[in-house]
């Protein structure tokens, strides 16, 4: 018996590391994509390897600055390492302001902690990335009001509550989060903040967005916490979500 659960374990991660491996040949049969690859495989690789990251590169971050319009891509190689640095986009065009998105048709990009759960390889807008908005907290946060959804990292400098970077930067990135996913990061976490909470311009337009609002004032605070734990060890702390929406790091745990 104990050998039949062996062996239906490693049937398991077979076909689960199968399906991920085919994942981005999948990519390939789409013009785009294909057309990209081509195009940026040379150039990705090289600026990989000049970070001493391993080719394809198998670990992404991606963090994300309403105030700054900046999209950072960190990698590395493996769990046991530190997150580098390796692409900033500027982000295109930007709808709504400071804040989360709480209610469909509102315009706002959210601002809280995502992860991709779609690649869209024929996206009207060249190239996108899902994310799981609307997450628990959302939700939560919502009450009674559709939070709204489809919201994407995407081509297209155009707008009404996504990330838009130039195409060919949406192209790189693209790229980069089809091979991670082949590589075997099923989970690529995307974390959106309204500023970069080191830069005192963006403090102080903060402040006066949460001075009178208790409750975008804790969520700025607890994705300030994320912000610096990041900065200080370039890992990112594991984060729950409690009963009342808020985003909680665990203690002495990270990824």
């Amino acid at each position: 018996m104990q050998q039949l659960k062996l062996f239906c374990l490693l049937l398991c991660f077979y076909s689960a590391s199968k399906a991920q491996s085919n994942f981005f040949e999948k990519q390939l049969t789409y013009p785009r994509v294909a057309a990209a690859y081509k195009l940026k495989k040379e150039q990705l690789k090289n600026q990989a390897l000049a970070k001493g990251l391993i080719w394809p590169i198998h670990q992404l971050y991606i963090r994300s600055f309403k105030y700054d319009s900046q999209l950072e891509v960190w990698a590395r190689n493996n769990s046991d390492e530190s997150f580098v640095l390796f692409k900033t986009y500027k982000v295109c065009a930007l709808s709504g302001s400071l804040g989360p998105k709480r209610v469909e048709g509102d315009y706002q990009v959210p601002e809280g902690i995502y992860y991709i759960n779609e690649f869209n390889p024929k996206s009207q807008f060249h190239l996108s990335l899902g994310l799981n908005y609307p997450n628990a907290a959302d939700k939560i946060n919502s009450g009674f009001q559709n939070p709204g959804n489809e919201i994407y990292i995407h081509g297209t400098c155009t707008t009404v509550g996504c990330i838009p970077i130039q195409n060919e930067q949406m192209e790189e990135l693209y790229l980069l989060a089809a091979l991670a996913n082949s590589s075997g990061q099923s989970f690529i976490p995307v974390h959106i903040f309204p500023i970069k909470f080191n830069n005192p311009k963006g403090q102080s337009v903060l402040q006066k967005q949460t001075a009178k609002d208790d409750r975008y004032n804790e969520l700025a605070r607890q994705l300030n916490n994320v912000f610096e734990y990041f900065e200080a060890n370039k890992k990112i702390p594991l984060i729950a979500i409690n009963q009342k929406g808020d985003y909680e790091m665990l203690p002495f745990s990270s990824q």
